[in-house]
């Protein structure tokens, strides 16, 4: 299998465990799906200059930010599933390990952290939002799912 496609396909794979966990979380625990029309509207007013916002939900919607949202989310599962890959190497997709991709999953918090939520008006790592160690945990929790996604992918794969 070619890098890219074991790149797109391992991306894919765990993402969609962390959107199943997402789903599991939601129904089990009460913790609300992220909202990725949010997350495509905030990247839809990019194009016009606007990269940081007070607030996304009272920011002007945008045609569309829902499908770009999640196309987004996809995207960037694939990029972090390249990540992995670039620092453990392409071997390990022949011989899947927990620990790198674990590790990649954990690391990748820092986009939303110190991207993310300051540009959609959380602060800095969520410092900003009602409830900012949950908000924190959640996210910490649910990159490691994303990691453990990546390793799961990759053993299928």
């Amino acid at each position: 299998m070619h890098t890219y496609t074991a790149i797109l396909l391992l991306g894919v794979g765990a993402t969609a465990i962390t959107d199943l966990w997402g789903m599991v979380r939601s129904k089990w625990l009460g913790i609300p799906f992220p909202d990725y029309g949010m997350v495509g509207r905030w990247l839809l007013h990019m194009p016009a200059g606007r990269f940081r916002h007070i607030s996304m939900a009272s920011a002007t919607p945008k045609p569309g930010e829902l499908v770009f949202g999640w196309l987004a989310h996809y995207v960037l599962g694939i990029v972090f599933a390249g990540l992995l890959l670039l620092f453990a190497g392409s071997h390990w997709l022949a011989q899947p390990t927990f620990l790198p991709a674990l590790a990649t999953g954990v690391i990748t918090v820092v986009t939303p952290f110190f991207v993310m939520q300051p540009s959609m008006g959380l602060g800095v790592a969520a410092s900003k939002a009602p409830a900012p160690a949950s908000v924190r945990i959640n996210a910490l929790i649910t990159h490691g799912v994303f990691g453990v996604g990546l390793y799961l992918t990759g053993i299928v794969m």
